[in-house]
């Protein structure tokens, strides 16, 4: 399947607005664990690579360049499977934003999620973000469209307003952002239940709801997501959290106990560890490309 085949796969499942859930990898590792669960599409969470690659928070410190070579790492790794990646701010002005959406297409994403935070952005869920002005963010939107080569490239618009300036403001925001080309808006962080479903009624296009694991959104049961047609629903750091949790445990027992006895059951067995990262096809590489000669 071809990049332009996945663009086109993955805009046909968020305008069937049924809550596609795009769980988020920090690394290739984490989106094969994605492939292999079965899911229809993956995110690449800014903050999942920089907790990961660095061990730093999100707070604007991964470059496009790593985040780039990810994205190519993720689409080896996933040849089938549609990539939704975090773009953040663009890395700079409307020409950088430019350049990034080449750059993410090129790499093999089939989404990009832009917002309009000041830059270095902070994530979504901490306190003291700042937004540029919505026309600034206006030409980003313009320049993330005329950037992209395939028209079936899905550009993601997100607010970070809600926190500064409200509700209403948000709204009224990615309004104008749809209005400049993205095809999907996503007002980030809104606090209760009451304002998922205004965001759900009230904004354009297709949209996108991120549920954060302690952060500031609540989390609605999947019936109410889909009632309100929200096309993608985003659990950027379920498994970053997952994994942070498993490893303090095990390694916990570890320092504790001095063995894995008692805490087998918690790790993934060497054949399992070998089917994630797809040894056999390797195998099969190695089998086929190995000389009679080298064979003796």
């Amino acid at each position: 399947m071809t990049d332009r085949d996945l663009s086109r796969k993955f805009l046909a499942l968020l305008e069937e607005r049924r809550g596609l859930l795009l769980p988020g990898a920090g690394c290739a590792l984490a989106a094969r664990v994605i492939a292999e669960t079965g899911f229809d599409a993956l995110y690449i969470t800014g903050a999942g690579i920089a907790n990961t690659l660095h061990g730093v928070p999100d707070i604007g410190l991964v470059s496009l360049s790593e985040v780039t070579a990810n994205i190519t790492s993720m689409r080896e790794a996933c040849p089938d499977l549609p990539i939704f990646a975090d773009g953040d701010t663009g890395f700079g002005n409307a020409v950088n934003m430019y350049r990034t959406v080449q750059l993410y297409e090129r790499a093999g994403a089939n989404a990009i999620q832009i917002e309009d935070q000041l830059f270095p952005k902070k994530c979504g869920h901490f306190a003291g973000k700042a937004v540029i002005d919505a026309g600034e963010m206006v030409d980003k939107v313009k320049a993330a469209v005329d950037a992209r080569r395939d028209e079936n490239f899905v550009i993601v618009a997100r607010t970070d307003s809600r926190a500064m300036l409200g509700l209403d403001a948000a709204i009224e925001r990615v309004h104008m952002y749809h209005e400049a080309g993205a095809q999907a808006t996503f007002v980030e962080a809104p606090q209760t239940l009451e304002e998922i479903e205004r965001v759900a009624k009230e904004t354009p296009g297709l949209k996108i709801l991120n549920i954060v694991h302690g952060g500031k959104t609540p989390m609605p049961t999947m019936e109410q997501i889909k009632a309100w047609q929200f096309s993608g629903v985003l659990y950027a750091n379920a498994a970053l959290q997952a994994s942070i949790r498993s490893m303090s445990h095990v390694l916990g027992h570890l320092k504790a106990v001095g063995s894995l006895a008692g805490v087998e059951d918690q790790l993934a067995n060497f054949a399992e560890r070998q089917r994630v990262v797809d040894k056999a096809r390797f195998d099969a590489l190695e089998e086929r490309y190995a000389s009679k000669a080298n064979a003796g």
